[in-house]
Parts: structure tokens; sequence; C-alpha cells
């Protein structure tokens, strides 16, 4: 297939690095097979990026709202336009599935639909005064230049997430895509461009992180920065920019916990499961990694849960019927097997495994999906493995199940399957998690519905919804006397 050489969005141009130095994307799936090349920027580089965005970011705080919509809603339709191509490009530089990636481009569309059409929504409003002849207003600005630091597991929904409140708000965005799957950000940035975003609203960064990563957050021009990564590179920007006055927004880390008590109905709770737990390789910060099951039913429980995972299709993201691909990279695919040789050393034992093929386990970065019975004490029941791995504990009561929810330091989602409303309820109300759900999976939350975890999974503002205007806009109280 053919290889992508991928430029830079910089001040309306796309640009190579100064020094022409690349950084070459891989196909997972594969030994190495080369899928494309991104500009390797330097410092000088980086500050271009932010020099252009401080003109955009006036230029496009000055346009109206409805035109800041018009150019989502644009973005919106060739997405789905050429829906087709990025599927490809997800499959083949990510390792998603073909139904996984479709996925993730319809989702995209719908966020900048969503935000586009906020174009007509009201930003600010009148307030009371009770001195005579006085109009007084609440006014909502953009914050000016954002920055945007996205992960490699949904490298285009993730992006979709945070540039539609940012640009519907007025705001500039600098963006650094995960190196290992940058090239998908980069096509965004191409059909932003043709739905009429002006120069230097939208800038791009690729690079080594040595070599950027002091300049891309030293920038006297950023106002914000938005992150969803790892719990430990994300407290590591929180401390790099510390005392600065720059508002800070982290989605991190997850240990995401779904509790099947015995009156659940097994016919959702278990396909729900381990479609949460196994699809997309189990690389989402949802995922569902830690099961907790009331005693009464964990026999049935484990033998259908085993029974489906060994039934798992792990294949190349284009084969049909596949359930899941390769994970990302080797290192991952290395990180992944360390934890399940860990557990098993520890004393946790494999309930089951789906079976590689010839295709798959000895080429590419393949990990077999694998369900393990475990204690709380063994480290794979806290340590976020971030794969297609499964780990099941029984209990016997309600209070002994929400404690071991909150067994983490982690708190973004959890779950829990019963019949019972009385035990639904004291369940969202007890569990230390950002998103709770009843017969859902933990997995899944739609574009309007705020999401963001508590704990060491994420910072105070949430993403999605009209709740994450709040982490771009900031409020201006203006007061006028007429006479």
């Amino acid at each position: 297939m053919e290889t992508i050489e991928a430029k830079n969005l910089v001040n309306g141009q796309f640009k190579d690095a100064s020094n022409g130095a690349t950084i070459e994307v891989s196909n997972p799936a594969t030994d190495g097979e080369l899928v494309g090349t991104v500009p390797a920027m330097s410092s000088e580089d980086v500050r271009e990026v932010f020099e252009a965005a401080v003109q955009g970011a006036r230029t496009w705080k000055s346009a109206s709202q409805l035109e800041r919509g018009r150019i989502l809603l644009r973005t919106a339709e060739l997405l789905r336009e050429r829906s087709e191509s990025l599927v490809d490009l997800i499959v083949r530089e990510m390792g998603k599935t073909r139904t996984e990636a479709t996925g993730e481009v319809g989702k995209t569309a719908e966020f900048f639909e969503y935000y586009g059409g906020m174009g007509r929504d009201a930003f600010g409003e009148m307030l009371s005064d009770a001195r005579p002849g006085t109009f007084a207003a609440r006014i909502t600005e953009p914050l000016g230049v954002v920055l945007l630091v996205t992960p490699w597991n949904d490298p285009l929904l993730t992006p979709a997430r945070k540039l539609g409140p940012a640009l519907i708000a007025g705001n500039a965005v600098v963006i650094k895509p995960a190196s290992v799957t940058p090239l998908i950000t980069l096509a965004l940035a191409e059909i932003m461009v043709d739905a009429g975003l002006p120069q230097g609203v939208l800038g791009t960064v690729t690079g080594r992180g040595r070599e950027i990563s002091e300049e891309l957050f030293a920038s006297e021009h950023i106002r914000a920065v938005s992150f969803t990564g790892s719990t430990e590179v994300g407290l590591d920007i929180q401390r790099r920019l510390a005392g600065r006055g720059i508002r800070i927004q982290t989605e991190m880390g997850g240990k995401n916990a779904a509790v099947i008590m015995n009156d659940a109905d097994l016919d959702l709770a278990v396909p729900t499961i381990v479609a949460g737990a196994f699809a997309q390789a189990g690389q989402r910060c949802t995922a569902t990694s830690r099961l907790i099951v009331q005693r009464g039913v964990a026999e049935e429980v484990r033998k259908r849960i085993a029974a489906a995972v060994s039934d798992l299709q792990v294949a190349p993201g284009q084969t049909p019927g596949a359930d899941l691909g390769p994970v990302v990279d080797s290192g991952a695919q290395k990180q992944i097997q360390l934890h399940l040789e860990t557990a098993q050393q520890e004393g946790a034992s494999v309930l089951a495994t789906a079976q590689l093929n010839d295709q798959t386990s000895n080429v590419g970065c393949f990990v077999a999906p694998t369900f393990l019975a475990v204690s709380q004490e063994h480290s794979i029941w806290r340590d976020e493995v971030f794969g297609p791995v499964l780990a099941m504990l029984e209990v016997d009561t309600l209070d002994e199940a929400v404690d071991a929810v909150n067994d983490s330091d982690y708190g973004l989602s959890s779950a829990i399957f019963t019949k019972d409303l009385e035990t639904s309820f004291a369940f969202l109300r007890r569990v230390d998690t950002g998103q709770v759900s009843v017969n859902q999976p933990t997995t899944g939350w739609d574009i309007h519905h705020p999401f963001g975890g508590f704990k060491d999974s994420g910072s105070g503002y949430k993403e999605q919804g009209r709740d994450a205007l709040t982490f771009y806009t900031r409020i201006k109280t203006a007061a006028i006397r007429t006479h």
C-alpha cells in the first residue's frame, strides 16, 4: 500500500521539519510495514507553530459563533465523505479492527456536529443589577492559545473530543498527537483546512519528546493544556506547569471494575463485560479490567466468560470477523506480557485465553486475550495493564463489592449488573468513580455526557457535553450605567 509522507500544519501551510528529519510510523499487525512518515520537528519549528497560533487566536476570537459552527459542521461532513480512507488509515496505523475504526470515524463526526451546533447557542447571559439604570452581563470569552496532547488509542476521536469545544469557544489550538499514531491527526488537520478553518487557528506538532518537550510546554503563549494519556505523564505535566497560571486538564489512567450480583441477568452481563474488556485489544481508558462477582453466581460467570474468551478471534484489523487486533507496538506487547507473567508468579490462575494462530503468534504485536482469577493482593489487581486482560475476584456482599471497586488509586469508570433498584442506587452513591453505570458497560459514553474520572484518573475538569466548555472559556462580568 502507499506510504504516506505527511506534513505538519503551520500557519495555514503543510510543512516538513526545517531540518528535514522524519519519524516512521509502522503497522502493528506486521513485522514493521511502513505506513508513513511525519516530520520530526525541532524546537524552532515548535516556536513557529505557537507564534502562528497567537495571531490565529485573535482571528478566531473575532469570528462569529455562527462562522465557527459552520466550519465545525463542514468538518463533520468531510469526515463522513472521506470515511473509507480514514478507516483504512486507523486500521493500518493503530491496529483497530475495521468495525472499531468505522465507529471511531463516525463518533468523531458526531463530536464536530455537536459542538458545531453550538454556533447558535447562547454564550453568556444578562444579569440583574441592583443599581439603577445599570445593564449587567456575564460574558464568555476564549482563553487564547491552548495545547492539546492526545493519545494513540483513539487517535482521531480524542482530538475531536478536545478540538470541538476548544474551537467553538474561540480558541486557537496547537495539537501534539502520540508519535506512534500521528498520521490520522494530520489527516484531520487537512480536513479542517478544507472545511475553511483560518490559518493559525490550528497547528500540529510531531516530533521526538526529548527534542521538543521542553519547548512545547515552555511557550509563554499557552493559556491551557488538555492532556489524555498515562497517569505518570499527566502528573509530570501538572508539575511542569505548576505556578504558571496555566489551566490544565488531565484524563489519565483507569482500572475499571464491573460488578455482577447474584440477581444479575447473565445473558446481558457476560457479553457486555467481554466486549468491554477485550474490544480494541483492551486499549481503552474505560476498558473493564477488574470483574467482581458475588459468590452465588461466580461459578456460572467464570464458565461463561471463559468460553467467550476462548472463542475470541484475534487477527489483523482488516480481517473479516476479527474481534480484536494487535496492541499498538512491541513495547506495549512486552509490557502486557510482563504483567501476565508477574500475576502468575504471584499466584493468579489463568481461567482462559484465546488462541493465536501462525499469523498472529509469529508476526506483529498481538497479545492473547486472557481471563484470570486473582486476589486483591496481586499487583495486577491494582496496576493498569492497558491490554486484553480481565481479572476476576469473588465477594459475598454488596459492601465487599463496593470496597473492591474503590480499592484502587484510579477512579474513572465502574458498572454493576443487578435487577434490584435499591442495590443500583446504593452502588451509584458509594463508588468513587467519575463514570458509573447500571446494566451497562464501563465503556461507551456518548458525546454529550460529561466525561472524566476521580483520584489518579483525572483532574477536576470534565470533557464532553456542555461541561467541556468550562475548561476552554473564561468569564468576564460587565456592568454599564446607561443613565
